[in-house]
């Protein structure tokens, strides 16, 4: 039998300057550290706290390269671009896992904390529930 871990996953996409997407993909991972917007979402999870906490491992997450497609409407004060022009946003997918025995007041406020730093007026943060196998022993 499998040994498992429940999870909550957060994916969240996080825009990155062309030049960081360009570094990394040129094999230099410090750019993250470099992009104003990215630093702030590795000091939160670099922070005291149960984001990619994997026991032995701490603040682990998978980060892919992106791109958002979006159209913001009259009324909106996007980021990037203008109300009904079409926008394209290089951004990084960042998957990260908090344990699901983590305390809902604690997740929340790490949630909260997340939503309050990304720079998106309407950020893309997805929750969902998982498992993750285990080595057994």
């Amino acid at each position: 039998m499998q040994t498992r871990r429940s999870v909550r996953v957060l994916r969240l996409s996080w825009p990155v300057e062309p030049a960081t997407l360009a570094a990394l993909q040129a094999g230099d991972p410090e750019a993250l550290d470099r992009d104003p917007s990215f630093a702030r979402l590795l000091s939160a999870l670099r922070a005291d706290n149960p984001l990619g906490d994997f026991g032995l491992y701490q603040a682990v997450a998978e980060v892919s390269p992106c791109w958002e497609l979006f159209q913001p409407q009259t009324g909106a004060s996007p980021a990037l671009g203008a109300a009904g022009q079409p926008q394209v946003s290089t951004n990084l997918m960042v998957t990260i896992h908090v344990d699901a025995s983590a305390p809902d007041a604690e997740f929340e406020a790490v949630l909260d904390w997340l939503v309050a730093l990304h720079p998106w007026e309407v950020p893309v943060i997805e929750i969902s529930l998982a498992e993750l196998a285990l080595r057994k022993g």
